[in-house]
């Protein structure tokens, strides 16, 4: 059983920037992906990295905005999340599943209890 735990979260102005941490417990090296979820809306796949971290992978509403990065020895994952926008608004979620990331939600086997953030205009 992992336990994964997110924070950082928060309010922001447009434009601005925050940082997300998931903190996982035990040993094995998973990989992760982060997602989200807007009021009204499906959760969905926002960035990945692999066990080592080695590959990273972005949604495309993300890319050249937020950076996705791990410290193994911390078994921490962080998001970067520079320029936010309004529609960055929602909560975020960390998941881990073994082996490689894949952008469906429901191959994680793992689930943390999400952080908020909103990004105001």
């Amino acid at each position: 059983q992992v336990q994964l735990v997110e924070s950082g979260g928060g309010l922001v102005l447009t434009g601005g920037s925050l940082r997300l941490s998931c903190a996982a417990s035990g040993r094995t090296l998973y990989a992760m992906g982060w997602f989200r979820q807007a009021p009204g809306k499906e959760r969905e796949f926002v960035a990945g990295i692999s066990p080592r971290g080695s590959l990273t992978y972005y949604a495309d509403s993300v890319k050249g905005r937020f950076t996705i990065s791990r410290d193994n020895t911390k078994n921490t994952v962080f998001l970067q999340m520079n320029s936010l926008k309004p529609e960055d608004t929602a909560v975020y979620s960390c998941a881990a599943r073994l082996l490689v990331v894949v952008t469906d939600m429901g191959a994680y086997d793992y689930w943390g209890q999400g952080t908020q953030v909103t990004v105001s205009s």
